[in-house]
Protein backbone atom coordinates (compact mmCIF):
# COMPACT_ATOMS: atom_id res chain seq x y z
CA UNK A 1 0.00 0.00 0.00
CA UNK A 2 1.28 3.54 -0.95
CA UNK A 3 0.99 6.31 1.70
CA UNK A 4 0.74 9.74 0.22
CA UNK A 5 1.16 12.40 3.07
CA UNK A 6 3.31 14.36 5.82
CA UNK A 7 5.97 13.82 7.90
CA UNK A 8 5.01 13.86 11.79
CA UNK A 9 8.42 13.55 13.75
CA UNK A 10 6.10 12.79 16.83
CA UNK A 11 4.89 9.69 14.26
CA UNK A 12 1.32 9.70 15.90
CA UNK A 13 -0.15 10.93 12.47
CA UNK A 14 1.04 11.39 9.13
CA UNK A 15 3.10 8.57 6.80
CA UNK A 16 4.83 7.55 9.96
CA UNK A 17 1.96 6.56 11.46
CA UNK A 18 0.28 5.37 8.55
CA UNK A 19 3.23 2.51 8.06
CA UNK A 20 2.41 1.94 11.27
CA UNK A 21 -1.14 0.88 10.40
CA UNK A 22 -0.87 -0.60 7.63
CA UNK A 23 1.82 -3.10 9.55
CA UNK A 24 -0.20 -3.95 11.66
CA UNK A 25 -3.31 -4.94 9.09
CA UNK A 26 -0.27 -7.01 7.61
CA UNK A 27 0.36 -5.11 4.50
CA UNK A 28 3.30 -3.96 3.21
CA UNK A 29 3.77 -0.09 2.95
CA UNK A 30 5.85 2.49 0.83
CA UNK A 31 5.44 6.29 1.10
CA UNK A 32 6.10 9.49 -0.68
CA UNK A 33 6.18 12.22 1.58
CA UNK A 34 4.50 15.86 0.60
CA UNK A 35 6.12 18.15 3.36
CA UNK A 36 8.06 18.06 6.09
CA UNK A 37 6.70 19.33 9.87
CA UNK A 38 7.63 20.91 13.21
CA UNK A 39 5.51 19.21 15.68
CA UNK A 40 4.78 17.36 18.30
CA UNK A 41 1.70 15.32 19.81
CA UNK A 42 0.49 18.33 20.82
CA UNK A 43 0.61 20.52 18.05
CA UNK A 44 2.02 21.69 14.85
CA UNK A 45 4.39 24.92 14.62
CA UNK A 46 6.05 25.06 11.09
CA UNK A 47 5.60 23.21 7.77
CA UNK A 48 7.34 23.47 4.29
CA UNK A 49 6.02 21.36 1.44
CA UNK A 50 8.32 19.13 -0.42
CA UNK A 51 8.92 20.08 -4.16
CA UNK A 52 5.62 19.25 -6.56
CA UNK A 53 8.80 18.13 -8.79
CA UNK A 54 9.68 15.67 -6.16
CA UNK A 55 7.13 14.44 -5.37
CA UNK A 56 6.01 13.51 -8.53
CA UNK A 57 9.48 12.20 -9.03
CA UNK A 58 8.81 9.60 -5.84
CA UNK A 59 5.73 8.78 -6.97
CA UNK A 60 6.98 7.51 -10.26
CA UNK A 61 9.78 5.63 -8.94
CA UNK A 62 7.40 3.67 -6.26
CA UNK A 63 5.18 3.06 -9.62
CA UNK A 64 7.86 1.64 -11.60
CA UNK A 65 8.45 -0.86 -8.77
CA UNK A 66 5.55 -2.03 -6.94
CA UNK A 67 1.91 -2.52 -7.79
CA UNK A 68 -0.37 -0.65 -5.27
CA UNK A 69 -3.52 -2.62 -4.35
CA UNK A 70 -4.34 0.65 -2.55
CA UNK A 71 -3.49 4.37 -1.94
CA UNK A 72 -3.75 6.38 1.24
CA UNK A 73 -3.62 10.37 0.88
CA UNK A 74 -3.42 12.51 3.36
CA UNK A 75 -1.78 15.69 3.72
CA UNK A 76 -1.25 17.54 0.57
CA UNK A 77 -0.19 21.11 1.78
CA UNK A 78 -0.36 23.31 -1.65
CA UNK A 79 -2.24 23.55 -5.08
CA UNK A 80 0.99 22.71 -7.02
CA UNK A 81 1.21 19.13 -4.87
CA UNK A 82 -2.81 18.41 -5.00
CA UNK A 83 -2.10 18.58 -8.85
CA UNK A 84 1.05 16.38 -9.11
CA UNK A 85 -0.93 13.26 -7.15
CA UNK A 86 -4.12 13.95 -9.85
CA UNK A 87 -2.21 13.48 -12.32
CA UNK A 88 -0.05 10.77 -11.21
CA UNK A 89 -3.43 8.88 -10.16
CA UNK A 90 -4.68 9.59 -13.99
CA UNK A 91 -2.41 7.85 -15.64
CA UNK A 92 -1.72 4.65 -12.61
CA UNK A 93 -5.47 4.10 -12.14
CA UNK A 94 -4.84 2.24 -8.79
CA UNK A 95 -7.77 -0.07 -7.40
CA UNK A 96 -8.36 1.56 -4.57
CA UNK A 97 -7.90 5.37 -3.25
CA UNK A 98 -8.88 6.66 0.37
CA UNK A 99 -8.74 10.41 0.82
CA UNK A 100 -8.11 11.87 4.29
CA UNK A 101 -8.72 15.28 3.35
CA UNK A 102 -6.92 17.05 5.81
CA UNK A 103 -7.22 21.00 5.98
CA UNK A 104 -6.19 21.99 9.33
CA UNK A 105 -4.61 19.66 12.06
CA UNK A 106 -6.13 19.86 15.46
CA UNK A 107 -4.48 22.30 17.03
CA UNK A 108 -5.72 24.92 14.17
CA UNK A 109 -2.25 25.06 12.12
CA UNK A 110 -3.32 25.38 7.97
CA UNK A 111 -2.06 21.80 6.16
CA UNK A 112 -3.34 22.78 2.76
CA UNK A 113 -3.57 26.19 1.50
CA UNK A 114 -6.90 27.50 0.33
CA UNK A 115 -6.28 27.63 -3.50
CA UNK A 116 -5.35 23.98 -2.71
CA UNK A 117 -8.51 23.22 -0.89
CA UNK A 118 -10.12 24.19 -4.14
CA UNK A 119 -8.17 22.07 -6.44
CA UNK A 120 -8.83 18.94 -3.95
CA UNK A 121 -12.37 19.68 -4.11
CA UNK A 122 -13.21 19.71 -8.44
CA UNK A 123 -10.37 17.56 -9.31
CA UNK A 124 -9.22 15.17 -6.44
CA UNK A 125 -12.41 14.59 -4.94
CA UNK A 126 -13.83 12.41 -8.26
CA UNK A 127 -10.96 9.96 -8.33
CA UNK A 128 -11.11 8.57 -4.81
CA UNK A 129 -12.63 5.25 -3.76
CA UNK A 130 -14.11 7.02 -1.02
CA UNK A 131 -13.23 10.01 1.33
CA UNK A 132 -13.03 9.93 5.14
CA UNK A 133 -13.21 14.01 6.67
CA UNK A 134 -14.41 14.46 9.98
CA UNK A 135 -16.76 17.06 11.06
CA UNK A 136 -14.39 20.52 10.47
CA UNK A 137 -13.77 19.28 7.11
CA UNK A 138 -17.02 17.99 5.43
CA UNK A 139 -18.28 21.71 6.48
CA UNK A 140 -14.99 23.14 4.90
CA UNK A 141 -15.44 21.29 1.98
CA UNK A 142 -19.79 21.04 2.12
CA UNK A 143 -19.66 24.67 2.74
CA UNK A 144 -22.77 23.09 5.17
CA UNK A 145 -23.29 23.54 8.98
CA UNK A 146 -21.85 19.79 10.22
CA UNK A 147 -22.53 19.55 13.99
CA UNK A 148 -25.45 16.60 13.84
CA UNK A 149 -25.80 13.53 12.38
CA UNK A 150 -28.41 15.25 10.47
CA UNK A 151 -26.44 17.44 9.30
CA UNK A 152 -23.67 15.40 8.18
CA UNK A 153 -25.96 13.76 5.75
CA UNK A 154 -26.42 16.41 3.95
CA UNK A 155 -22.79 16.90 3.92
CA UNK A 156 -22.34 13.27 2.31
CA UNK A 157 -25.33 14.31 -0.16
CA UNK A 158 -23.01 17.96 -1.21
CA UNK A 159 -19.86 15.73 -1.40
CA UNK A 160 -21.49 13.26 -3.60
CA UNK A 161 -22.63 16.23 -5.95
CA UNK A 162 -19.31 17.37 -5.90
CA UNK A 163 -17.87 13.83 -7.07
CA UNK A 164 -17.08 11.97 -4.27
CA UNK A 165 -18.52 8.40 -4.73
CA UNK A 166 -18.12 7.32 -1.51
CA UNK A 167 -18.13 8.76 1.93
CA UNK A 168 -17.04 8.55 5.67
CA UNK A 169 -18.04 11.36 7.68
CA UNK A 170 -16.09 10.86 11.07
CA UNK A 171 -17.87 12.35 14.30
CA UNK A 172 -16.02 11.25 17.23
CA UNK A 173 -16.57 14.97 18.62
CA UNK A 174 -20.00 14.57 18.77
CA UNK A 175 -22.25 14.68 22.01
CA UNK A 176 -22.70 10.80 20.97
CA UNK A 177 -20.31 9.66 18.85
CA UNK A 178 -21.13 8.05 15.54
CA UNK A 179 -19.39 7.97 11.62
CA UNK A 180 -21.93 8.09 8.57
CA UNK A 181 -21.01 5.73 5.65
CA UNK A 182 -22.83 7.21 2.69
CA UNK A 183 -22.40 4.72 -0.54
CA UNK A 184 -23.12 5.19 -4.43
CA UNK A 185 -24.13 1.72 -5.47
CA UNK A 186 -26.13 0.89 -8.59
CA UNK A 187 -29.63 0.61 -6.75
CA UNK A 188 -28.81 4.64 -5.44
CA UNK A 189 -27.57 6.25 -2.67
CA UNK A 190 -27.40 4.40 0.96
CA UNK A 191 -26.28 5.63 4.22
CA UNK A 192 -25.06 3.83 7.20
CA UNK A 193 -24.72 5.37 10.62
CA UNK A 194 -22.16 3.52 12.76
CA UNK A 195 -22.26 4.26 17.06
CA UNK A 196 -19.18 5.20 18.53
CA UNK A 197 -17.99 5.34 22.15
CA UNK A 198 -16.26 7.74 24.06
CA UNK A 199 -13.21 6.09 25.08
CA UNK A 200 -11.74 8.34 28.47
CA UNK A 201 -7.98 8.92 26.89
CA UNK A 202 -6.57 12.23 25.61
CA UNK A 203 -4.36 9.83 23.31
CA UNK A 204 -6.06 10.44 20.04
CA UNK A 205 -3.24 12.54 18.18
CA UNK A 206 -3.83 11.03 14.34
CA UNK A 207 -7.11 9.44 14.64
CA UNK A 208 -7.96 10.68 11.21
CA UNK A 209 -5.08 9.32 9.66
CA UNK A 210 -4.87 5.58 11.32
CA UNK A 211 -8.22 5.38 10.29
CA UNK A 212 -8.20 6.30 7.26
CA UNK A 213 -5.08 3.68 6.54
CA UNK A 214 -6.86 0.95 8.75
CA UNK A 215 -9.55 1.60 5.42
CA UNK A 216 -7.35 1.44 2.72
CA UNK A 217 -5.15 -1.75 4.33
CA UNK A 218 -9.02 -3.49 4.82
CA UNK A 219 -10.56 -2.57 1.16
CA UNK A 220 -7.13 -4.09 0.29
CA UNK A 221 -7.87 -7.48 1.54
CA UNK A 222 -11.01 -7.58 -0.13
CA UNK A 223 -13.62 -6.50 2.49
CA UNK A 224 -16.71 -4.51 1.73
CA UNK A 225 -16.62 -1.43 2.10
CA UNK A 226 -19.21 -1.69 5.09
CA UNK A 227 -17.19 -3.94 6.93
CA UNK A 228 -14.06 -1.96 5.91
CA UNK A 229 -14.86 1.13 8.18
CA UNK A 230 -16.53 -1.22 11.04
CA UNK A 231 -13.08 -2.85 11.57
CA UNK A 232 -11.28 0.56 11.01
CA UNK A 233 -13.46 2.04 13.24
CA UNK A 234 -12.88 -0.97 15.92
CA UNK A 235 -9.16 -0.58 15.57
CA UNK A 236 -8.79 2.88 16.24
CA UNK A 237 -11.34 2.68 19.13
CA UNK A 238 -8.98 -0.39 20.49
CA UNK A 239 -5.67 2.10 19.72
CA UNK A 240 -6.85 4.56 21.87
CA UNK A 241 -8.05 2.40 24.86
CA UNK A 242 -4.62 0.61 24.62
CA UNK A 243 -2.50 3.96 24.16
CA UNK A 244 0.48 4.46 26.13
CA UNK A 245 0.90 7.45 27.98
CA UNK A 246 3.57 9.14 25.57
CA UNK A 247 4.25 12.67 24.57
CA UNK A 248 1.98 16.13 25.39
CA UNK A 249 -0.93 14.90 24.19
CA UNK A 250 -0.68 11.18 23.52
CA UNK A 251 -0.83 9.03 20.62
CA UNK A 252 -2.61 5.92 19.40
CA UNK A 253 -0.87 2.74 19.95
CA UNK A 254 -0.65 1.42 16.59
CA UNK A 255 0.31 -2.22 17.54
CA UNK A 256 -2.38 -2.93 19.89
CA UNK A 257 -3.13 -6.41 18.29
CA UNK A 258 0.58 -6.94 17.90
CA UNK A 259 1.12 -6.51 21.83
CA UNK A 260 -1.76 -8.34 22.75
CA UNK A 261 -0.77 -11.20 20.97
CA UNK A 262 2.91 -11.24 22.13
CA UNK A 263 1.20 -11.24 25.78
CA UNK A 264 -0.98 -14.26 24.83
CA UNK A 265 2.39 -15.82 23.76
CA UNK A 266 4.12 -15.01 26.71
CA UNK A 267 1.58 -16.27 29.13
CA UNK A 268 1.53 -19.63 27.80
CA UNK A 269 5.24 -19.94 27.12
CA UNK A 270 5.70 -18.96 30.37
CA UNK A 271 8.57 -17.69 30.33
CA UNK A 272 11.79 -18.02 32.65
CA UNK A 273 12.72 -15.95 35.35
CA UNK A 274 15.98 -14.07 35.15
CA UNK A 275 17.54 -16.29 37.41
CA UNK A 276 16.26 -19.90 35.78
CA UNK A 277 17.65 -18.36 32.70
CA UNK A 278 21.30 -17.93 34.53
CA UNK A 279 21.24 -21.66 35.61
CA UNK A 280 20.10 -23.51 32.32
CA UNK A 281 22.77 -20.96 31.02
CA UNK A 282 25.66 -22.66 33.24
CA UNK A 283 23.67 -26.23 32.75
CA UNK A 284 24.11 -25.60 28.50
CA UNK A 285 27.80 -24.39 29.01
CA UNK A 286 28.50 -27.87 31.62
CA UNK A 287 27.31 -30.46 28.83
CA UNK A 288 29.43 -28.39 25.89
CA UNK A 289 32.78 -28.74 28.06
Amino acid sequence: MLTIAGFDPSSGAGATADLKTVAAHGCYGVSCLTALTVQSTSGVHRMEPVSPKLVAATLWELAYDFNFDAVKIGMLATAPLVDAVVRFLERVRPPIVVLDPVLKSSSGADLLDQEGTVHLAKRLLRLATVITPNLAEAAALSGLQVESLTEMKSAAERLHRLGARNVVITGGHLNRPADLLSMTSAKGREQVEFAGERVGSTSIHGTGCAFSSALACNLAWGKSLRDAVRLAKEYVTQAIRNARTLGGAGALNHFHSVEAQLRGQRSTSQPLSEPARASKRKKSASKRR
